[in-house]
């Protein structure tokens, strides 16, 4: 078997194409799909589900007598409401072993007329013909993480009619200045981690005569990178966002291309909005848009937010980064951000961001401009 057909050609970090091993990748990412438990969390998130659900029961004229590709099925529950909706025939995409799943699911249904389950990745599978309408819940922590948004760009580009609709038709990404108590407990981590090195350091040279300080500082940043600059799962609730929101990315499913995707460049303002608070970092979070298309758009537009919630929080929570120490703001006090996102060089699926910023209090005092790096991983 020729290495081309385990291998496939991905944008890199740089915006250059980089090779990534399909194998590889199926082990570190696909694999996880392919077991129940993993679907059931899916499943279970009454916002997510609610949302997909309310965008196809509200907006059948779509639907109805239409073709449609359901890309990355999983359990195939999008493929099997879009079939109840009244389409004609659904290709339901899946790269995993749940495929078996979806087959099941759809013919317990009485659907297997209308919905085909596909197994196999989006890039390598032929549809006998173009489609109406592609859905798909592609969506990871801040929205691009996994990077799946990639394959449905593929299917759009090489299955979707001119006058077809995406499901979501839209996206955004949001952040804003947080307070939590999770970034000194992370910081407390990193300290215990670092004293127990030196212990575990004192007694293997003392009692087998062997100086592992060498390796200290390669320890040490492998901890900080863990404790301190790996950005955290977090369901916050409104109280703790302690200034005004900024969209930092907006994206047209119908046009957007990997390239726009790549990169997520921001500089933003923020102003804090609670009186003597404590600056502890950053969350970012997400929204979809169901609004079909301009020349077919949605009777009902419907929206699937994972912003800070009292009650209907998401298996996506938010991502925190988190700034240490905390820093003490006021209500009045401007931040300017800046904030990069990129693709690691490692894994094209997992995130690396740099997040910059200044603090000029409401006395009109510029305080030092702060500025660190973090990996979504």
């Amino acid at each position: 078997m020729g290495s081309h057909q385990n291998s496939v050609t991905v944008n890199g970090g740089g915006g250059g194409a980089a090779m990534v091993d399909k194998g590889v990748d199926f082990a570190n990412y696909f694999c996880t799909y392919a077991f129940l438990y993993h679907q059931k969390e899916m499943l279970s998130d009454r916002v997510r589900m609610d949302a997909y659900f309310n965008a196809i029961f509200q907006n059948k004229h779509h639907f109805h007598g239409k073709t449609v590709l359901d890309v990355g099925t999983g359990s195939g529950i999008l493929a099997l409401w879009s079939a109840q909706a009244g389409a004609r025939k659904v290709y339901a995409v899946e790269a995993t072993k749940m495929s078996e799943h979806a087959r099941t699911l759809v013919k317990a249904h009485n659907f297997e007329d209308v919905v085909e389950v596909i197994e196999g990745s989006m890039e390598d599978i032929i549809l006998p013909e173009k489609v109406d309408v592609i859905i798909s819940e592609w969506m990871g922590y801040f929205l691009l993480r996994e990077s799946m948004f990639d394959s449905v760009i593929f299917a759009r580009d090489r299955w979707l009619k001119p006058s077809g609709v995406m499901y979501p038709s839209h996206a955004r990404m949001w952040m804003a200045p947080i307070r939590s108590g999770l970034g000194e407990k992370k910081k407390s981590d990193y300290v215990e981690a670092m004293d127990d090195w030196y212990g575990f350091m004192e007694d293997t040279k003392t009692h087998y005569g062997v100086d592992m300080s060498i390796l200290t500082k390669s320890f040490e940043e492998e901890q900080r990178k863990y404790y301190l600059q790996t950005s955290l799962w977090q369901n916050l609730h409104p109280h703790q966002v302690i200034g005004t929101t900024a969209v930092v990315k907006e994206i047209d499913c119908l046009t957007a291309t990997v390239n726009d995707i790549l990169e997520v460049r921001s500089n933003f303002s923020s102003s804090v909005t609670l009186e003597n608070s404590r600056l502890c970092g950053f969350a970012g979070w997400f929204d979809v848009h169901f609004r079909g298309s301009g020349n077919d758009p949605a009777r009902q537009a419907i929206e699937l937010t994972t912003a800070p919630s009292i009650d209907n929080g998401t298996h996506w929570g938010q991502q925190v980064f988190f700034l240490h120490p905390p820093i003490s703001i006021t209500e009045g006090d401007e931040l300017k951000v800046s904030f990069v996102m990129i693709r690691s060089k490692e894994n094209h699926r997992l995130m690396e961001v740099d997040l910059g910023c200044e603090m000029r209090q409401s006395s009109g005092k510029l305080l030092p401009q702060v500025r660190k790096r973090y990996y979504i991983e």
